[in-house]
């Protein structure tokens, strides 16, 4: 049985809102871009989206979410998504996920990437390289009318292949006035993924997170937030806000001074 997503697909007003959304959010990464480098801190990461958002009228989403703390998430090493800023200094050999999340006139932009901080490891490198071509793999491999499913079969396809797991905790997600809605997106094909089909107007995000060992996370019981990979392995993620368009899919969180599609690490 195939189920319809008719409810969440946007009108051109509305598209035309998360398009202005994505690009301010774009316009945000590239911002943070040079202060994410080693002896500055996740919490000067945090005042900085902070500042910046708040300083161009518009939200930062996470503050407050669900009881969330910051501004942004910071997702260091064998962080796997949801790491909360604080005083850790980033130094020569981490990689982190910086991922952003604005709250425009109402509506939301959302990505995330991550960043290799001076000399890292080769699994660092070449889990961060898997995390970026699943994402825009998993782009290509969609169209009006595509199965969810599909952005799973070829993240997993790819990630197999370079000998790395998917994490199936967490997933992507419908976007819009709220920061998380249907339709879920899964990186790895399920029975419902199969049975949901992307239609044009619907908005979402692709966001693979890669590990270089087990898929299994722990979160931390501590501050209720903190995901990590169960053997303490390096994660990588990159996200990206998409569009179902009449043809194909946009792509609406894209920053001018990031890496594109085919780049290198």
């Amino acid at each position: 049985m195939l189920y319809s997503l008719k409810k969440l697909r946007l009108s051109r007003y509305e598209q035309d809102a998360m398009r202005n959304a994505g690009r301010f959010n774009a316009q945000l990464l590239d911002y943070l871009r040079p202060w994410i480098k080693a002896g500055v801190t996740t919490g000067e990461i945090d005042r900085l989206v902070y500042e910046y958002t708040r300083d161009h009228g518009h939200v930062p989403a996470p503050l407050g979410y669900q009881g969330y703390p910051k501004s942004c998430c910071t997702s260091v090493n064998e962080v796997i998504c949801h790491g909360i800023p604080g005083d850790y200094e980033l130094r020569d050999g981490d990689i982190v996920n910086v991922d952003v999340t604005t709250k425009v006139d109402g509506w939301h932009g959302d990505q995330s990437e991550t960043f290799l901080i001076g000399e890292v490891s080769e699994e660092a490198r070449g889990v961060t390289q898997c995390a970026f071509d699943c994402l825009h793999l998993a782009i290509q491999a969609i169209k009006p009318w595509s199965r969810i499913a599909e952005i799973g079969d070829a993240i997993v396809a790819e990630a197999t292949r370079r000998g790395f797991s998917v994490v199936e905790d967490y997933i992507g997600h419908g976007l819009g006035r709220e920061f998380h809605q249907k339709p879920n997106v899964p990186h790895v094909p399920t029975r419902q993924a199969r049975a949901e089909r992307l239609e044009p107007g619907v908005c979402f995000t692709i966001e693979p997170m890669i590990n270089g060992g087990t898929k299994e996370s722990v979160l931390d019981r501590t501050d209720g937030w903190t995901v990590r990979t169960r053997d303490g392995r390096v994660s990588a993620q990159f996200e990206h806000t998409i569009l179902m368009g009449e043809e194909h899919p946009e792509v609406l969180t894209v920053t001018k001074l990031g890496p594109q599609p085919g780049f290198r690490f």
